[in-house]
């Protein structure tokens, strides 16, 4: 074949398959069911928000304000008293639609419907979204069928890491250096039986690995902490969190429990204001007088809890103590809660620990808002703050490798995590 011949053949081959790329020059380029060597363009991805099609909704949306409903929200879109009565009776086993409170968010969802061709456009309401904290909603179908059903927000896990030393309090040197206030409500959580958290003082340290979750890219709930080293008086106290039958517990290194009968103290991030003292003088009576408990000040209305399991003796009144309770938690110790605002609890109640009993006030001899917190022993009255209590059990022998595996990762992992950085995704630390 000559050069010219070959030439020619090729100018031949390139315009057979313009042709067939091109079609029969009316549908310009063919999708691949119509034998084209080229796709057609993808059709885009529906939007899909609170596991609904999204796309060509007219929304409108805002917080529910006090002292309104659900009827409050639905009537200017139409939608009268008698169909909002068999939305929320059709719910209630789902969702009672009077557990809805002010400050939350919500959406309205409506099509745009046209009667005829030349008819003008409606809208028409189809869904009724309610944001039940920020990482659950609930979806009414306002349609032919009137109900609801309950949904979650996908959620994000990522870890951090908080180090340092304490110059002002826990809460404000995690809130300086980035991390979540509520890392502090969570330490002291862990360390409830271990640190009274009302007597950390300045040059303590910690470093803190923890989790936490993010909807929408916004953290929420509380944080999980994994591992902490925290000196406090110059004794480190390491916490691993290890969980058994699906209950997670904090463990020192050895694996005994940090859990102890008793917490340290029966009210979060209060300062000792008066400490055990046989002599002290009184400031309301202007005399000597023994003062056989701890005085806890914090503000009026701050929970006190029961620092043991236990059953109520007493739900009382008396000019000195004020409102108070008493609680005995086994033949040896019982313990009592002075001057509070309020009562939580009756005579004769069974409580666990860490529930809550009353609330802080000053009623009685009081100067101000505290917790006059007493401790029996034996029938006597003693210094808890000086007093040792037994753990709880350790963990058990067959588990002691795989505690020991955890605190491994734990520590590895730790050391993926930058110290008072940006929080990092499980895949960083693969």
């Amino acid at each position: 074949m000559t050069f010219r011949a070959k030439a020619s053949w090729v100018v031949a081959v390139a315009a057979a398959l313009w042709m067939v790329a091109c079609g029969d020059g009316e549908g310009g380029v063919r999708g691949s069911g119509g034998g084209s060597m080229f796709s057609a363009p993808k059709e885009p991805e529906p939007t899909i928000r609170f596991g609904v099609v999204w796309d060509d909704l007219v929304v409108d949306s805002g917080e529910v304000k006090p002292g309104r409903s659900l009827s409050h929200l639905l009537d200017p879109a139409g939608i009268g008293p008698g169909r909002v009565a068999t939305l929320a009776a059709n719910s209630r086993k789902t969702w009672d639609v009077r557990y809805m409170k002010a400050g939350h968010r919500w959406w309205l969802a409506s099509e745009t419907v046209r009667d005829s061709a030349d008819a003008e456009a409606r809208l028409v309401p189809k869904w009724f979204v309610y944001e039940r904290n920020p990482k659950d909603y609930a979806l009414f179908s306002l349609g032919d069928t009137l109900g609801v059903r309950l949904g979650s927000y996908p959620v994000d896990t990522v870890y951090a890491r908080a180090q340092g030393t304490i110059v002002n309090s826990l809460y404000m040197d995690f809130e300086k250096a980035g991390h979540p206030t509520n890392l502090a409500v969570a330490m002291a959580s862990v360390y409830a039986w271990t640190i009274d958290f009302s007597r950390v003082q300045k040059d303590d340290t910690y470093d803190v690995l923890y989790r936490r979750e993010v909807v929408n890219g916004t953290p929420v709930g509380m944080p999980v902490v994994l591992s902490s080293v925290f000196t406090h008086w110059d004794r480190p106290l390491e916490a691993y969190r290890f969980e058994t039958e699906g209950v997670g517990g904090y463990f020192d290194l050895e694996g005994g429990s940090l859990q102890k009968v008793f917490l340290k103290a029966p009210v979060e991030f209060s300062r000792i204001s008066s400490r055990y003292n046989p002599k002290r003088f009184h400031p309301v009576l202007n005399k000597v007088k023994g003062h056989y408990g701890t005085d806890y000040a914090a503000p009026t209305g701050t929970p006190i809890v029961a620092v043991g399991d236990g059953v109520v003796t007493k739900s009382s009144y008396t000019s000195g103590n004020g409102k108070y309770v008493k609680i005995r938690h086994n033949s040896t110790y019982e313990t009592q809660y002075l001057h509070m605002s309020r009562r939580a609890v009756k005579e004769g109640q069974r409580v666990k620990q860490n529930e809550v009993i009353g609330y802080v006030g000053q009623t009685g001899l009081a100067t101000g808002p505290h917790v006059c917190f007493r401790f029996w022993k034996n029938g006597k009255q003693v210094d808890h703050l000086r007093e040792e209590f037994p753990p709880s059990d350790p963990i058990a022998a067959d588990l002691q490798q795989a505690f020991a595996d955890e605190v491994a990762r734990l520590e590895a992992m730790k050391e993926k995590v930058p110290a008072n950085g940006k929080a990092v995704s499980p895949d960083a630390l693969r």
